[in-house]
C-alpha cells in the first residue's frame, strides 16, 4: 500500500488556517472614491531636446491613441513614432470603471503629463482610476516589478485588537482572487473594503507575487493605519474602513469580493498563517509552471 499521503489542495489548507472573531474597529477617513483624483506622478530628470519637436509630435499621437483605446480598452500598449523617435507606452483603467469612465480618465492624462512631466523622457501618471506609463524607446530604465512606487497610509490608527487580522485576511482573499481572475478583485469585509489590481498582461502567479508583495509593503509601512494605498511598479492594493458602512457609491460597478452583512464577524488570519498561505500559493505557481514546461519537453 502506498503510505505517501497526497497533499491538500490550496483552499482546504487555508481554511484549516483560519478562525473566525468579532472584532471591534474605530473609524477612519474614506478614501476617495473619484477616479480623477491625482495620486502621483514619477518623472525622470532626463528631457527632450529642445531642437526638435519629434519627440513631442509622437508623444501627442500616443495619448491620441491611448484616448480612443480607452473607450473599448481597460489595458493597452503601443509604440508610436519611428525609431529614432519612439514613444512606447501604456494605460490601464481600473477594472471596476465602465468605459466611459475609463475613457474620461484617460482623458485627463495628456495635459496633467505636459503640466506635471514636462519634456521628461520617462513618465508614470497615476489618478484613482487610471493610470499612464511611457518612456523614449532610447531611454534605458531599469526597474523591477515589485519596486515601491507610492504609497499612502492614514494617520489615524486602529487601537482594538483583531483589526490587523482582519485586514490580513481581506490581502489574502484578493490575493487569491487576482490569482484566479483577471488580474483585478474587490473584497468587502463588513466594513473593509480591500482592491488589487495587476498590470493587464501580467501573469496570474507574477500578479499574485506582486500583490502578496503589496501587501506585506501594506503591513510594514502602514501597520494598524485605518486605510492605506501601496502602488508597486505591477500592481497596487488599496484598503480602508468605512465606521458608517461601505458608501454606496464605493459599490458601484465590477466587485468580485463578497459583501458581509450582519453581525461583525471575520476571518483572523495569524501573522504564521499568512507566511504558510503565502508559500503554499507560490509552491502552487510554481507546480504549475513545471507541469506546464514538461508538457513542452518532447516525449
Amino acid at each position: 500500500m502506498d503510505s505517501t499521503l497526497k497533499p491538500l489542495s490550496l483552499l482546504s489548507q487555508t481554511l484549516i488556517l483560519l478562525a473566525f472573531s468579532q472584532i471591534v474597529i474605530l473609524p477612519n477617513a474614506e478614501i476617495s472614491s473619484d477616479y480623477s483624483t491625482f495620486m502621483y506622478k514619477n518623472c525622470t530628470s532626463q528631457t527632450f531636446s529642445d531642437s526638435t519637436n519629434y519627440h513631442s509630435e509622437s508623444l501627442s499621437y500616443f495619448f491620441q491613441e491611448l484616448i480612443t483605446k480607452s473607450t473599448r480598452e481597460k489595458f493597452y500598449k503601443t509604440t508610436t513614432g519611428d525609431d529614432n523617435n519612439g514613444i512606447s507606452g501604456l494605460f490601464q483603467c481600473r477594472g471596476d470603471l465602465s468605459n466611459n469612465e475609463c475613457n474620461k480618465c484617460i482623458a485627463l492624462l495628456p495635459e496633467m503629463s505636459n503640466t506635471l512631466c514636462n519634456k521628461a523622457v520617462s513618465a508614470r501618471i497615476q489618478l484613482h482610476g487610471c493610470y499612464v506609463h511611457y518612456k523614449a524607446d532610447e531611454f534605458i530604465e531599469e526597474s523591477s516589478n515589485y519596486e515601491l512606487l507610492h504609497k499612502i497610509c492614514d494617520e489615524k490608527k486602529a487601537v482594538a485588537l483583531g483589526f490587523e487580522e482582519v485586514r490580513d485576511a481581506a490581502f489574502a482573499a484578493v490575493e487569491s482572487g487576482v490569482t484566479d481572475g483577471d488580474g483585478y478583485f474587490k473584497e468587502n469585509y463588513e466594513l473593509m473594503q480591500v482592491i488589487a489590481q495587476c498590470e493587464g498582461d501580467l501573469r496570474p502567479c507574477d500578479c499574485g507575487k506582486c500583490v502578496n508583495i503589496a501587501a506585506q509593503i501594506a503591513q510594514e509601512e502602514c501597520g494598524s493605519s485605518l486605510s492605506g494605498q501601496i502602488y508597486l511598479d505591477n500592481c497596487f492594493i488599496t484598503y480602508g474602513y468605512y465606521p458608517d458602512g461601505i458608501p454606496d457609491n464605493l459599490n458601484q460597478g465590477r466587485s468580485e469580493g463578497k459583501n458581509h452583512t450582519g453581525k461583525l464577524t471575520a476571518i483572523v488570519l495569524g501573522g504564521a498563517a499568512a507566511l504558510l498561505i503565502g508559500y503554499i500559493f507560490l509552491m502552487s505557481c510554481k507546480k504549475l509552471g513545471k507541469k506546464g514546461d514538461e508538457r513542452l519537453d518532447p516525449l
